[in-house]
């Protein structure tokens, strides 16, 4: 069903029809609950220090001996707030955290993997585009200067991609 139909059929329903099938869609998906939640009551907060502990808890394990390191659970954790609309400033907070993080990690640990480093700067391409995309760049330039500092301190092998990524997308 396209856009154009779903209009249609939604002209079709009246009031009391519409308000059932938004109550049905809530009670039978997880989506539709988190959304209404979400626009009703956004605890931005709280949602991004539970996004936090579980991007941590890859890295550094409470319970389990072996750090999993997957970029994806961050990834995971980004996409969602970017489907509910979380405060850009937040997002990029949560961003630059997974990569901080993981340098924190590769500073104690060694990695030998080269798809851990290039998904580093994926992560980090996605980051800056997001905080040129949104003119959050002047407040978290420091962050981003930090992170290039620390592959250039830790010889990550794709350093100089790091620091092109500022120098070529940068106002």
């Amino acid at each position: 069903m396209g856009k154009k139909n779903l209009n249609r059929y939604l002209g079709s329903l009246d009031k009391e029809q519409l308000e059932e099938q938004i109550k049905d869609l809530y009670s039978r998906f997880k989506e539709v609950k988190e959304f209404y939640d979400f626009a009703f009551d956004p605890k931005e907060d709280k949602l991004n220090e539970e996004a936090k502990i579980r991007i941590y808890n890859e890295y550094f394990p409470f319970k389990r001996k072996r750090p999993r390191k997957r970029r994806s659970v961050a990834q995971d954790h980004i996409r969602h707030f970017l489907q509910l609309g979380v405060d850009p400033s937040i997002t990029a907070d949560l961003m630059l955290y997974n990569l901080e993080l993981a340098q924190s990690f590769s500073k104690q640990n060694y990695i030998g993997q080269d798809s851990f480093y290039k998904s580093m700067l994926n992560s980090f391409d996605q980051a800056f585009k997001f905080l040129l995309e949104h003119h959050l760049t002047v407040a978290f330039m420091p962050r981003c200067e930090a992170i290039v500092v620390q592959t250039e301190v830790q010889e990550w092998p794709n350093t100089e991609a790091f620091q092109m990524t500022i120098l070529l997308t940068s106002p």
